[in-house]
């Protein structure tokens, strides 16, 4: 039997919500509920309304996914001569590829659908009773109700009102908002976190990384020929490091910094020491191959 909870004997848990940066997240619930040891634990569910903005995507039910490319002024929207608008404008070029004939079913038989007032079967496979719409149908449904039998509409242009040179295929259509939203992937950074091991930039949004420069992107600034923006990228950016050489044996030596004393542990002494700018990792690599048993020499030149 399960105690009341003012009976049982609770330390607090403080817990802090840290959500997105600059979000004003509000609690839309709270649920008490126990776990199979019968600890009583407080869910909150936090809520964050967005609206589309640019860079979001979207879908219809047909897979043509794409990103909001603008947001336009409703002023500046073509507008047909019963004055209607569209609340989103789709580049017909995703049609011929990807063979969506469907999307363009549903807009017609939706445009037929709300002119006569009844449901419209969307399917290209019909039904068994065989009273699926065909599209000669609905272009029958739509000329009775003053509209083009394929679909388009004369529209005019929202910035100088004049008739726009085509016709406009348009239609109401069923649209999605997906969950990859531009909010949540929007990320930069400047100088951050490091890995312990290499001394690089951490890797990813949520650890606050940086943007790799890869084999490929470096391959392209070679084409460029910009070495030192390579340079930068690489180096500067990313793990600069200043290293003891020694120039007789080619190895890593060290530095006491209080005494400025510099020695070789090959050689012995600190005769034949240059200091070099090397990155960090490199250096990492040179002393994991030592430990391996091979060394890697390096030659000075003046």
């Amino acid at each position: 039997m399960m105690s009341h909870p003012s009976q049982g004997e609770y330390r607090t848990n403080k817990q802090t919500y840290k959500g997105a940066e600059g979000e004003t997240a509000v609690v839309d619930r709270v649920a008490l509920c126990s776990d199979k040891r019968n600890n009583l634990s407080v869910k909150f569910m936090i809520r964050h309304t967005r609206r589309p903005e640019v860079g979001d995507k979207f879908s219809s039910r047909h897979g043509q996914k794409g990103v909001c490319g603008t947001i336009v002024q409703q002023e500046d929207f073509p507008f047909s001569e019963r004055g209607i608008c569209p609340d989103l404008i789709m580049n017909p070029h995703g049609f011929p590829s990807r063979m969506t004939v469907g999307k363009m079913i549903e807009l017609l038989g939706s445009k037929a659908g709300v002119s006569c007032g009844r449901f419209h079967y969307g399917s290209a496979f019909g039904e068994p009773s065989g009273h699926a719409d065909k599209v000669e149908d609905i272009s029958e449904t739509l000329v009775k109700h003053g509209f083009c039998y394929n679909g388009k509409d004369f529209l005019y242009s929202g910035i100088t009102g004049m008739p726009l040179q085509a016709y406009i295929f348009m239609g109401p259509i069923y649209y999605q908002k997906l969950k990859h939203m531009v909010l949540d992937k929007m990320h930069a950074r400047g100088m951050g976190p490091r890995q312990l091991i290499s001394r690089q930039p951490t890797e990813g949004r949520s650890r606050n990384g940086g943007l790799r420069v890869g084999e490929m992107e470096r391959d392209c600034l070679i084409a460029y020929g910009t070495s030192n923006l390579i340079y930068e990228r690489l180096m500067i950016s990313s793990d600069p490091f200043e290293v003891q050489v020694c120039r007789k044996c080619g190895l890593l030596g060290y530095i006491n910094y209080q005494s400025k004393a510099r020695v070789c542990s090959t050689c012995k002494n600190g005769d034949n020491i240059s200091a070099m700018k090397l990155p960090y990792a490199c250096k990492l690599l040179f002393q994991e191959l030592q430990s391996m048993n091979i060394a890697p020499r390096l030659k000075l030149a003046d």
